[in-house]
């Protein structure tokens, strides 16, 4: 058969051959990626043939240093061709690899790498990012430290700058130059783990969400072939970083088992000027352009001259991902950057689903797209809203929480090393169901609205982080013994983090106590995970069991705190007004 299927015949099947081998004997001359460097306009391209040699050198590397079908390698890079490469490599000889975003905390990484059990780590010596320099090896030397697993760390050159090396540090280049360009693929099984990636949930461990070869595959091609209606010789510029399930899913696997052409945007929305995107744009002639609508945001506030400044006629599809897109950012995506003559899909989809599960496309030709709405479900996904007893909920018109019916090919297999945690987060609730954790609207037309998280989970510009994870973080201060997280609305993030904290003595120096949280935040996950705010309080509202009940802190910081609800399970309701009281000082403190 022709297509990815001829690669299944029999249950085994190499994914690197679906990516690159497929292409290579057909058309080795086709460009496979664009590397667009941080550095504006010095785009490289690389042919399938050159991925397929860059792939096998590396892959020869791996395989030289002891890893085998089954190992873990952890794979702490910024987008580029050689962190594409290292990928399919671990791919081509059955490795694992789990990619862990290079914003990431040495003690963020070195978390993943235990839990995972990594034999090996594959970076750079630096990351450059909006010009400035990142120090990637340092973070990795420092996380694998507590990392007694990994026995070598392969370091690239990003720049010319020289960093320490170590005994068990290898230079990458230098050995690939040695290494056989030709790697024979390892037969694997259709569900054997391709990769692991990790993400957060509402517990303070992220969880490795585990993928395998052939449904993981199958669903990333036909998703991006069909939502995007992406048509042979069409330039496919999805701007994510591979650190996240977009950049796995519509950056690597995706495009290049339907042979496109990749773009990989190493920069970011506002270098050298808040007119980067549109540039790339029209310079690499993109027709399908696939964004977060935090960034979408960010941009819509500089106007519009920085868009109409660049040729964007290429544009034949844009695309949204990562959180619900607000209708102000939908329009200005649609009638500024497409010139209302592109369509727009608004995706919704999640790390654990592989790919896009609810978009407006496909559908009937030229049907209609409703703004700021994923509408319809893709092929073979079964939508449905259930209400708090459990029971599926009929009709049009209504809200409840999102699940879905039955399985499709794209969709995780567990959480590595804890299949109880995978059973229990996704499948008790609503037993015989997958529970998406989010909530939805189905319109009087049966179209698909989502209405965001169920849980204790925010989304921060496209990042999914779990409150409990900074609670965590900040619950390692001296001086700070109970901290409460919670998501509110924010202008450009989506939403950002509020941070309610009590302390030990009052009399502790309250602005240093906070500088020092953010911080700790910052080192212990991520900069972005940082808190906007931070209110300092005598205690947190607890119910008589010693829950918190964040959904009050919620309604005192959206300014709803005329309608509190039940608050007759609280063990002392005297509390909300003393929170009222500080969070209204805070505010005017703030303003003035």
């Amino acid at each position: 058969p022709a297509g990815p299927a001829r690669w299944f015949l029999g249950g085994r099947l190499n994914v690197s051959v679906n990516c690159l081998d497929q292409h290579v004997e057909k058309s080795p001359n086709r460009v496979a990626l664009i590397w667009e460097r941080d550095e504006p306009g010095t785009a490289v391209h690389v042919t399938y043939r050159e991925l397929l040699d860059l792939t096998c050198r590396l892959a020869n590397t791996l395989k030289k240093y002891g890893i085998q079908k089954g190992d873990k390698v952890a794979i702490y890079m910024p987008v580029s061709p050689l962190s594409v490469a290292g990928m399919l490599a671990c791919a081509r000889i059955g490795a694992v690899h789990t990619v862990v975003f290079a914003g990431f905390s040495a003690e963020s990484l070195a978390g993943r790498i235990v839990d995972s059990g990594c034999k090996a780590v594959i970076t750079y010596n630096q990351g450059v990012r909006g010009g400035r320099i990142i120090e990637l090896k340092t973070t990795v030397d420092e996380a694998v430290k507590s990392c007694p697993s990994v026995k070598h760390v392969f370091v690239a050159q990003r720049t010319d700058n020289k960093v320490q090396m170590g005994d068990c540090d290898i230079p990458l280049e230098e050995e690939m130059a040695k290494a056989a360009s030709v790697c024979t693929p390892e037969s694997m099984d259709s569900e054997d783990m391709l990769f692991m990636l990790y993400t957060s949930g509402s517990t303070g461990k992220p969880k490795g969400i585990v993928h395998t070869q052939a449904g993981y595959l199958l669903y990333a091609a036909l998703t991006h072939k069909y939502v995007f209606d992406y048509q042979q010789g069409d330039v496919f510029g999805c701007v994510a970083d591979i650190g996240w399930i977009t950049g796995h899913s519509y950056v690597v696997y995706g495009p290049l088992c339907n042979g496109a052409t990749s773009v990989l945007f190493e920069s970011t929305p506002v270098y050298p000027d808040p007119g980067r995107y549109w540039e790339v744009v029209q310079r690499l002639k993109i027709n399908q352009f696939y964004a977060a609508p935090t960034a979408i945001r960010l941009l819509l506030n500089y106007g519009e001259e920085w868009v109409k400044k660049y040729d964007r006629s290429s544009l034949k599809t844009l695309g949204s991902v990562g959180e619900p897109i607000n209708k102000e950012a939908w329009q200005w995506f649609y009638k500024v950057v497409g010139e209302g003559r592109c369509t727009l899909v608004d995706t919704w989809w999640q790390t654990e689903t592989g790919g896009i599960c609810i978009a407006p496309r496909p559908s009937e030709e030229n049907a209609e797209i409703v703004p700021a709405m994923a509408m319809r479900p893709f092929f073979g996904i079964v939508p449905v809203l259930m209400d708090e007893n459990g029971k599926v909920i009929e009709g049009n018109d209504v809200s409840g929480a999102l699940c879905i019916a039955q399985p499709w090919p794209g969709m995780a297999r567990t959480i590595y090393g804890d299949h109880q945690r995978f059973v229990d987060v996704y499948f008790k609730a609503y037993p015989g169901y997958y529970f998406t954790g989010d909530g939805a609207y189905r319109t009087k037309k049966g179209y698909y609205q989502i209405t965001g998280r169920m849980d204790d989970v925010i989304n921060i510009s496209g990042h999914r982080l779990g409150t409990a994870e900074i609670e965590d973080a900040m619950a390692d201060h001296p001086e700070v013994p109970e901290t409460a997280v919670i998501g509110y609305p924010h202008k450009i993030k989506g939403e950002g983090a509020f941070a309610f904290i009590v302390l030990k003595k009052q009399t502790a120096p309250i602005d240093h106590v906070k500088e020092e949280l953010k911080t700790i935040v910052a080192s212990k996950i991520a900069k972005y995970a940082v808190p906007d705010h931070i209110l300092v309080v005598k205690r947190l509202p607890k119910t008589r069991s010693g829950k918190i009940m964040r959904r009050l802190l919620r309604k005192v910081v959206t300014e709803q705190s005329n309608d509190m609800g039940d608050v007759t399970t609280l063990d002392d309701p005297s509390v909300v007004k003393e929170i009222l009281d500080a969070y209204q000082k805070y505010k005017e403190k703030s303003s003035s």
